[in-house]
């Protein structure tokens, strides 16, 4: 007994950081949901021209008979009327299949909040990074410049750079992103702060390695566990936010199969056809669980306070 524990203590010791984490994460029930809510996104969006019946901007008044518009879910098996032409979602006020247009949408909305993160996360970690290892006069000067974004009501500050840049998809994707950049500076700042007086960091500058060695070879390698949970969550963020702005008329432009301006063009259709608003809502909501869930489970399992 006392040898069989003793082998398990060797190989708990032995384990790696990251292979705890990874055993930690998986006992989280929530955890493994939210995994599998994104790994169906995706394979969604991968597999969008072999599962959506038709295309998402393509208008079929005139090239199927009997189509109605915005008419409801119909579905053959279900006991809809064959000569009724199957659309599993409805059409939308287009006369555009909207199971195609939410298909599409899940890979529209993947590229927004992957896009997003990575163009705000690369700025913040650089800024947020040279501040807390630098530290001094810099630090300061990053920091409060940081500050003053922060101060801006967030949705309100994007919509501002969206005006100024002009309606679109890309510009409403960099407006977030800007906006977003405090929030990754901040974090990576305080990991590189915690980190700077580490042993492992005094013997590489007492072996004379370069500053930009010891930062980028030592301490970000070592720090960037809450950025990649801060990441995981801010894809949800995004997706939600792009989605907004597109309900405004600032994102994504008609008749781009982005599930924030399908809401907007058929939001007065709520009681008349509910389909073309929940079912939109619907999918933004359950993209944005998924993020949630999954960047949950990353934080207990790479935060060791957390760990029971």
């Amino acid at each position: 007994m006392a040898h069989r524990m003793t082998t398990l203590a060797r190989t708990s010791s032995s384990e790696g950081p990251w292979r705890r984490a990874w055993h930690q994460f998986l006992r989280q029930r929530s955890a493994i949901i939210g995994m599998v809510m994104i790994g169906l996104l995706a394979s969604t969006a991968i597999f969008a021209p072999l599962i959506a019946p038709s295309d998402p901007i393509d208008v079929l008044l005139n090239k199927e008979e009997g189509i109605k518009k915005r008419s409801g879910p119909c579905i053959h098996i279900l006991g809809c009327p064959a000569a009724q032409p199957q659309h599993i979602m409805g059409v939308d006020g287009n006369f555009r299949d909207l199971f195609s247009r939410i298909v599409y949408g899940a890979r529209l909305s993947l590229l927004i909040g992957f896009v997003t993160v990575a163009i705000s996360l690369s700025i913040g970690t650089l800024l947020g990074a040279f501040a807390g290892y630098i530290g001094g006069w810099l630090d300061n000067l990053i920091m409060r410049l940081l500050d003053v974004v922060l101060a801006f009501p967030f949705l309100l500050l994007a919509i501002a750079i969206v005006s100024v840049l002009g309606p679109s998809l890309l510009n409403a994707m960099l407006g977030i992103a800007i906006v977003s950049i405090p929030a990754y500076a901040r974090v990576i700042r305080a990991s590189v702060i915690s980190a700077r007086e580490e042993d492992y960091v005094l013997s590489a500058r007492t072996i004379g390695a370069a500053p930009a060695s010891i930062l980028f070879g030592h301490i970000l390698p070592n720090a960037i566990s809450p950025l990649i949970v801060q990441a995981t969550l801010g894809i949800g963020t995004a997706i939600l936010d792009v989605a907004a702005l597109s309900f405004l008329g600032l994102g994504a432009q008609p008749p781009t199969p982005e599930w924030g301006s399908m809401l907007s063009a058929e939001r007065n259709q709520v009681f008349t056809a509910p389909h073309l608003v929940f079912i939109p809502g619907l999918a933004i909501m359950v993209t944005v669980l998924g993020f949630n869930l999954l960047g949950d489970g990353l934080r207990d399992a790479l935060d060791p306070r957390l760990k029971r």
